[in-house]
């Protein structure tokens, strides 16, 4: 179906009903001639696109809840030359909902594709929360978190089908939901809240148990501030490259891939008094008995003051050092010093203690167990989204399927896990119509040295359309030893198997059990 420019223009359409919503105004406006490459990590769950000559209507709806003081934009892609007859919505990133610089590749890229594109700002586009997350008093704006949490993304839908009807003539035949961390918040929360919304969702390392990680990834912070050693990065990364080098064999292969993290048996303590050559300060140095202390707490997860567990900590072979990783460092003249992320600074500041003022640096182990109850008592209605009931969800023959790298260093993967057996253990008919695929030394969502799957959309397509459930996915690895595997990845809680037998480098000499 095509959309002709002269019908691109804001009389053309009319308003959509939104429950429990009015429209404040809807802007349109031909765009042509769009040439661009969006490559695959701005397109979670798909390929690399170009997209050449590309023509579409971008219209923009503002609309504000009855009796609420709010204000939610929704763009929507419209292609004018070749509609697909499907809509896909494209999700957020931290703390925004959409409608930022990244999700606009991705929506090019999906109305090259053929796809009516949707994306919601969720009712503001600052990443900081302190800009939004607060009300004059210093309370929490609570209406403006359900919209960024849940509201926004049932509206979305709506809206998206009902421009798509008013420009084609005709609803959606079948609507999906791609993104990945915020974005797979995003489609589980759709699952859970607005089951019949989209007929399948990709929802990728999905930033559910949002109160849980979001403190629990200060913990080797925490560690470090006790113990008052902040190791140098070199230290951190010389004990992640012995627990890569240690692992890589418990897969019955040696490659520079470590497949399963937990069939590995390594003693870092055994690594203290190892002498490094550091290449940042141009010396040696010793690992020493607090950075084992540190990087064991980072791998063991977050406890509390009596020892009980809190929340899970990052596989072994997870990158440490650089921007949001859990035991980042910055050494200068020769002292180091933590460097916190916004991501756990700002929850606790916005989220958690309602001041701005207040700092993580100096509380007590006791504060911090105090800080982490009170997180999931107070916002795990709204952005857990860790709901194991997708009863509805699978009643209305939606189709799902999450992937988690395996080395993510934002969001621990062993709570994708847990969430994918909760849900298992209340319907064990859950392969039916969701997924989990987790991604041998992947890091947040795209990244590190391969296993992203970049044919998940496409797969959710073919189960939606055809029936034809993927039983795995083709993945790349790209290890150090400069050769390229192609390798599979599996269901969980089936993972890839050698034949023992064949090429390492040939996903032939791979197939799936438990």
């Amino acid at each position: 179906m095509s959309l002709s420019s002269s019908l691109c223009s804001a009389q053309a359409f009319s308003f959509p009903h939104i429950p429990g919503a009015e429209v404040l105004s809807l802007q349109a406006s031909q765009v042509s001639n769009v040439s661009k490459y969006i490559p695959e990590w701005y397109y979670y769950n798909h390929g690399d696109v170009t997209a050449q000559n590309l023509n579409f209507c971008n219209v923009t709806v503002t609309y504000k809840h009855t009796g609420k003081n709010d204000t939610i934009n929704v763009g929507v892609l419209l292609p004018s030359d070749s509609w697909n007859e499907r809509l896909q919505g494209i999700g957020g990133n931290g703390y925004v909902a959409g409608l930022t610089s990244i999700t606009e590749y991705g929506m090019i890229a999906a109305a090259a594709e053929g796809y009516v594109a949707i994306s919601t700002d969720g009712g503001h586009t600052s990443d900081d929360p302190a800009d939004w997350g607060l009300l004059e008093n210093g309370m929490p704006d609570y209406n403006t978190m359900y919209n960024f949490g849940i509201a926004s993304l049932g509206d979305a839908a709506v809206i998206g089908k009902n421009l798509a009807e008013s420009a084609y003539g005709s609803k959606p035949k079948y609507s999906y939901w791609t993104g990945c961390s915020q974005g797979g918040r995003q489609g589980l929360a759709l699952a859970q809240q607005y089951p019949e919304a989209y007929d399948g969702i990709v929802a990728s390392a999905p930033a559910i148990n949002w109160p849980q990680f979001s403190m629990g990834g200060y913990w080797a912070q925490l560690v470090m501030n006790q113990l008052g050693e902040y190791p140098h990065p070199c230290e951190l990364n010389a004990v992640t490259d012995a627990a890569l080098s240690a692992c890589d064999s418990a897969d019955g292969v040696v490659d520079g891939i470590i497949s399963d993290p937990d069939a590995c048996v390594f003693d870092l303590f055994a690594l203290v008094g190892t002498q490094i050559n550091c290449s940042d300060t141009g010396s040696q140095l010793r690992i020493s008995a607090a950075t084992a202390k540190i990087v064991n707490a980072t791998w063991t997860g977050a406890r509390d003051s009596q020892g009980n567990f809190l929340w899970y900590g990052f596989n072994p072979g997870t990158a440490l050092t650089g921007g949001n990783t859990p035991v980042n460092t910055k050494c200068a003249n020769g002292t180091c010093t933590t460097v916190s992320s916004q991501l756990y600074n700002r929850w606790a500041q916005v989220f958690v203690e309602q001041n701005l003022d207040f700092t993580l640096r100096n509380i007590t182990h006791q504060k911090y167990d105090h800080l982490f109850r009170k997180s999931i008592q107070q916002w795990n209605s709204v952005f857990g989204t860790n709901n194991p009931d997708l009863s509805k969800f699978r009643d209305a023959g939606g189709k799902m399927l999450t992937y988690h790298g395996l080395m993510d260093e934002v969001i621990p993967p062993n709570g994708t896990r847990s969430y994918y057996e909760a849900v298992t253990a209340g319907d064990l008919s859950v392969h039916e119509y969701y997924k989990l695929f987790e991604a041998p030394m992947m890091g947040h969502c795209f990244g590190t040295k391969g296993g992203y799957p970049s044919t998940m959309f496409e797969s959710l397509v073919a189960w939606v359309e055809s029936g034809n459930a993927p039983t795995s996915l083709p993945v790349k690895y790209s290890p150090d030893d400069g050769r390229t595997y192609d390798r599979i990845l599996c269901p969980y809680p089936q993972q890839a198997k050698y034949k023992g037998t064949g090429d390492v480098t040939s996903a032939d000499a791979f197939y799936c059990a438990e």
